[in-house]
């Protein structure tokens, strides 16, 4: 059993945001964590089965990770990613857009721990304004108007701290488990954006050195595009990230809005994918697939960051509680500046990756 990541594997998480760990997880972890979801018709979002989170917490992505990492909280929970098999659809997606007008199998390219209400199914009326005010009126703790008490329909808060200088939840890494066969594109896989971590990075740091707000409504990154389909599509990723990865292989949209191609992630039963918190990704449609595409997805924080909180495994925004609850602080301890710090410093809490990182800061500096 691997217990470690290579020196390779180290240059390719490095260069890439990502790093594939072939059979990760044993046979029977994975035969376990399947007769777990074959159980249920519908598997909860939010699973808690000890055979699923037992994906981490007895296999050898928790000595990896704390090689390379450092030490986390087991997870208790984790997301169960069962994406059904389905053609091209009609829909709008998180975007803006028609589902049968988005390119590489309608994937959505984001950075974790942004705020997500529903996106409205149909073209909005009236001023940028009143779209921005309707949308953010339309979650479910309804009408606060721009607050960070505002909640997403996916739990996460519009900004994760009162002063509304944080527009981002953030952890360190993500562990995504493959439990079935997903070695052809198109059968629902996780795409991801590869490389374009360190263009993140750079554009935190831009944003920091600005006005020291980050994420979405910090500058350079609305929340909303309202020259889209549907008039009210999320920015999931800042323009001037996005268009460092378009080239003329991009594939458009029908408004011919070019997009970046992203890598999918092909892996088989047991195979894991450790990646960065900053890198952008996406699920993508299960429309060549034979069956439910079946992965279960963890988000784990290096323990340094706020030793006293516990991060559950699931959860994209641990400075604030899984529903957006404000969480106590002893004084002098901020929790928004120390995650603007980890996120203008992606390596930071990579403790093991401090050689792999001095060598390769070391050779771009002579370059």
């Amino acid at each position: 059993m691997q217990e470690r990541l290579t020196l390779e594997q180290k240059q390719a998480l490095f260069d890439d945001g990502y790093v594939i760990v072939k059979n990760g997880v044993e046979d029977r972890l994975v035969d376990a964590a399947l007769d777990c979801l074959n159980q249920s018709e519908r598997p909860n979002i939010m699973g808690s089965d000890v055979a699923l989170t037992d994906l981490v917490n007895a296999s050898s992505v928790t000595p990896i990770l704390h090689e390379v990492m450092g030490y986390f909280d087991p997870p208790k929970v984790c997301q169960v990613g069962v994406l059904p098999l389905r053609k091209p659809g009609d829909n709008y997606n998180n975007l803006g857009y028609l589902d049968r007008d988005m390119p590489y199998f309608s994937s959505q390219s984001h950075i974790d721990g942004s705020m997500t209400i529903a996106i409205p199914q149909s073209p909005q009326e009236g001023t940028e304004t009143e779209i921005y005010r309707r949308y953010i009126a339309s979650g479910p703790r309804g009408n606060l108007g721009r607050s960070p008490d505002v909640i997403g329909h996916n739990m996460v808060p519009m900004f994760q701290d009162p002063d509304m200088t944080l527009g981002l939840g953030s952890f360190t890494a993500f562990v995504f488990v493959c439990l079935n066969d997903q070695t052809r594109e198109g059968c629902g896989q996780t795409s991801l954006l590869k490389g374009s971590h360190h263009a993140v990075e750079q554009f935190f740091r831009w944003q920091r050195d600005t006005n020291n707000h980050l994420g979405v409504e910090g500058p350079g990154w609305p929340r909303l595009d309202y020259d889209v389909p549907n008039r009210c599509g999320l920015v999931y990723l800042p323009e001037a990230v996005r268009d460092k990865f378009i080239d003329a292989d991009s594939e458009s949209t029908p408004d011919g809005k070019k997009w970046p191609r992203p890598t999918q992630i092909l892996m088989e039963p047991g195979d894991v994918c450790i990646a960065m918190y900053h890198i952008p990704h996406s699920a993508t449609r299960n429309e060549l697939g034979t069956e439910p595409r079946k992965s279960i997805i963890f988000r784990i924080r290096n323990k340094a960051r706020q030793p006293d909180k516990m991060v559950n495994g699931i959860t994209d925004h641990p400075d604030r509680g899984q529903r957006g609850e404000w969480l106590e602080y002893e004084p002098g301890n901020n929790p928004w500046e120390r995650s603007k710090f980890a996120m203008c410093n992606m390596w930071h809490e990579w403790h093991g990756m401090r050689e792999t990182v001095a060598k390769n800061t070391a050779v771009r500096t002579t370059q």
